[in-house]
């Protein structure tokens, strides 16, 4: 039996931001400390104080925005600790992770140096929650203004003579929670006033983000979006994939078949939210000038034994990297609303595509899904669907779609190169696929493939061993002029390249 996914070659949307594919870097645990920064006086090799191993992995991944300074640390975090010589900066007590002592050597200079070292876009998060309006507005007037003004000559003071380009800022982080407790209409007063004085410095625009809901608060959305929508680029949502819940957190790689089918069915709601959402931000947005910017999103599970539980480090398995897949797929589907998403978070912190430890780096299932990805950036979405069961454990009533899927298009030295990514959520049952094209113009030139996968549920890289999961060729089979065939083994992500 043969399982149909059909794209429709003449049915385009919209262009699939690359912006879609961003990390977070928050500081939290491993992830700025002994992640991406290592020091220049360190024995690892590095860039300036970056880990070389660590800024290659993400160019790789051609990373296209990097969020930072958090997340919860965003809403305690005073930019000006961060700034001049680092023997005078000062340190401070973590309170959010792990109750750790942040001494601020990696500030706003040292972030915007790693954003040129990944050719990557920066996005800054404000602080709302303890911080005035005036701290923002000279935070904006440092990083962006090219004249004489106080900041601009503190920057300059700080060995920075020329701006940096700012394209995102976002204005508070869960507003609703870490950053301040806030009632929706509170922050939508709050949001209004604040952005305000985010100054458009010269040409370079800057891409104003709203704090928005947490999850299915969809009255969040609503004030926000009917309140102050005229005044935003982007609307924040986050969402994080459990086994069960935020209270009952699991072990990120002793888990079960049915434990596997509770998690890939939490991914699967981000379906749901991204379009309740959206249909809200219609309401106000017909024209969808406000992106819907997913700017946390990943699994998060138990945190590794004999680890500081603050630090939220954990494994990284194919579930992980199937969940990233099931996630990509839907943003893909609604680029047209959503337009930015950055995963949480880039090193050592929850999903993390980097692992680090000491002078060595793994590269997890997620990282090598993102590679097969980074195909779409800038595409253009084509419709796509398939006709596959369902699968799961029935008795249970704990089913799926067995097959999640996306595509899209590009022209390349003259011909259309489509780009399939599939994710076969089932993890016993392989998967024979006929990929038809409809409505193609022309017949199949050439196509490739590949597929990531592990031999069990649980596998993964380790330190030890660090080729358990990677991205491998799969064979694929021209069967007539508008279709290929190929298998899919159990819990995988596939990519397919056909060239029209």
């Amino acid at each position: 039996m043969k399982d149909s996914v059909v794209v429709d070659a003449k049915c385009r949307g919209a262009e699939i931001s690359a912006d879609i594919y961003g990390h977070f870097a928050e500081h939290l645990g491993r992830c700025i400390y002994g992640g991406f920064w290592v020091g220049k006086n360190s024995d690892i090799p590095n860039i300036h104080g970056f880990n070389k191993s660590v800024v290659e992995a993400f160019k790789e991944l051609n990373i296209p925005n990097l969020r930072w300074p958090g997340g919860c640390f965003a809403d305690e975090y005073h930019w000006k600790d961060g700034i001049g010589p680092k023997e005078n900066r000062k340190r401070i007590i973590n309170t959010n992770w792990g109750g750790v002592v942040e001494d601020n050597s990696f500030g706003t200079h040292e972030f915007f140096e790693l954003c040129d070292e990944l050719g990557c876009k920066p996005y800054v998060c404000g602080n709302v929650g303890s911080g005035t309006v005036r701290e923002m507005s000279e935070w904006i007037e440092y990083i962006t203004f090219d004249g004489e003004s106080p900041m601009a000559d503190l920057r300059k003071q700080n060995g920075r003579a020329e701006p940096w380009k700012l394209p995102f800022f976002g204005i508070g982080n869960e507003n609703w929670g870490c950053g301040g407790n806030m009632r929706p209409e509170f922050y939508a007063d709050l949001y209004r006033r604040f952005q305000s004085f985010i100054k458009q410095y010269g040409k370079d625009r800057i891409m104003k983000i709203a704090g928005g809901p947490n999850i299915d608060d969809y009255n969040w959305t609503e004030v926000l979006m009917k309140n102050a929508h005229w005044l935003m680029n982007g609307l924040s949502l986050h969402y994080y994939i459990y086994e069960e819940d935020w209270f009952h957190k699991k072990s990120a790689v002793n888990f079960d078949k049915e434990a596997w089918y509770k998690t890939i069915k939490n991914a699967y709601r981000m379906e749901e939210l991204v379009r309740r959402h959206s249909e809200i931000m219609d309401k106000y947005d017909k024209e969808k000038k406000v992106a819907l910017v997913v700017d946390e999103w990943g699994c998060w599970h138990e945190c590794e034994e004999g680890t500081n539980p603050g630090f939220l480090y954990q494994q990284n398995t194919v579930r992980d990297g199937v969940v990233a897949a099931v996630n990509l797929n839907v943003f893909n589907n609604h680029c047209d609303r959503v337009r930015m998403a950055n995963l949480a978070q880039a090193v050592n912190v929850l999903q993390s595509p980097v692992l680090t430890k000491e002078d060595k780096i793994v590269l997890t299932p997620t990282w090598h899904v993102l590679h097969q990805f980074k195909e779409h950036m800038n595409g253009t979405l084509v419709a796509s669907s398939c006709a596959a069961p369902q699968c799961g454990i029935y008795e249970k009533q704990l089913t799926v779609p067995s097959l999640s899927v996306s595509a899209s298009v590009k022209e390349i030295s003259g011909r259309e190169k489509f780009t399939v990514t599939l994710a076969n959520v089932d993890c016993e049952n392989s998967k024979n696929v006929i990929l038809s094209f409809s409505n193609l113009e022309g017949k199949i030139h050439s196509a490739k493939a590949s597929v990531v996968c592990g031999e069990k549920i649980n596998s993964f890289n380790s330190f030890e061993k660090d080729d358990e999961v990677t991205e491998k060729s799969l064979a694929v089979n021209i069967s007539s002029a508008d279709s290929v065939e190929f298998t899919v083994t159990p819990h995988s992500v596939v990519l397919v390249e056909v060239t029209v």
